[in-house]
């Protein structure tokens, strides 16, 4: 499949797909969404310790997909039973997942012991990427009525800013190719262009909907369109970043595809590595941004 025809299915089928999802699954603090950013989140980390056992970091594939669905699982727990702080249950569940790690090799002899440091350092890799990051995601599922549309405005950020990269790239990324071994395709114009679409994106929301953009800071009270443009900003800067990291990660292991789940993309990193990225720095900044 072509690169163009790989757009094209995204645009019209991908896009929708999710959107769906958001807008029209919101029941129980968008359960529906959440439980799809921990099958993410569990197959993600599958095909990273994938990436891993390339570089003699091994864990068995079970044990991957549990570590890598744990932490979204713990911070959907914890806005299902309305805790008051998520970051908690994110703690236990993460403690748990280390004293596992270490308790379930520490006692054993022969290989095992051998191999306990890279065992318990791609052990430790599979649980923080990309399921901490994903935790940002099912985090926004807690903001009450506005949800759905905080939830939109990121993806449309990301998705709106991956496709606006792609398209300066190719019209006018020739000549200024390269400028990251990791990604030596990309362009200085895609960079730009996945940097204006979510500043568009946060402009447009902050606009649309005065209600649920409404700035944190007097400073911004009669500019909200400020605010809309930092949160674009660090959200697009981040999304860019996580692109360019599991480009990183395939490149160090020799992997061109993380996997082949997704039609048009390859695998599922390979499709949520600018969201992983970006989820917690959109919640971030709109926690501080935004009333």
């Amino acid at each position: 499949m072509s690169k163009l025809a790989q757009r094209f299915f995204i645009f019209f089928f991908g896009v929708p797909a999710v959107a769906a999802l958001v807008l029209l699954l919101p029941h129980r603090n968008h359960l529906a969404l959440s439980l799809t950013v921990v099958a993410f989140s569990a197959m993600g980390a599958l095909e990273f310790s994938i990436m891993l056992a390339q570089k003699n970091l091994r864990i068995p594939k079970p044990e991957a997909v549990i570590l890598g669905a744990l932490l979204p699982v713990a911070a959907l727990l914890a806005i299902a039973f309305g805790l008051e702080s998520g970051a908690l249950a994110i703690l236990v569940a993460m403690m748990g997942a280390m004293a596992w790690l270490l308790l379930s090799r520490v006692f054993h002899g022969g290989e095992t012991l051998a191999n306990f440091v890279n065992s318990v350092a791609a052990g430790f890799s599979t649980l923080l990427y990309p399921g901490l990051f994903m935790v940002g995601l099912v985090s926004m599922t807690r903001w009450g009525g506005s949800t759905s549309v905080i939830i939109t405005t990121f993806l449309l950020m990301v998705f709106g800013g991956d496709s606006l990269a792609w398209a300066t790239g190719m019209m006018f990324g020739k000549g200024n190719r390269g400028v990251v071994p990791a990604s030596p395709n990309k362009s200085v114009a895609g960079f730009a262009g996945g940097i204006l679409g979510p500043i568009i994106v946060g402009i447009g929301a902050s606009l649309i909907f005065p209600r649920i953009f409404v700035p944190s800071f007097g400073v911004f009270a009669d500019m909200p369109f400020v605010a809309g443009i930092i949160l674009g900003l660090f959200t697009g800067c981040a999304a860019i970043l996580g692109d360019l990291a599991e480009s990183a990660f395939k490149r160090s292991s020799g992997i061109k595809d993380s996997g082949s789940f997704i039609i048009g993309r390859g695998g599922v990193l390979d499709s949520i590595d600018s969201i992983a990225m970006a989820a917690p720095v959109f919640y971030i900044c709109f926690t501080l941004l935004f009333a």
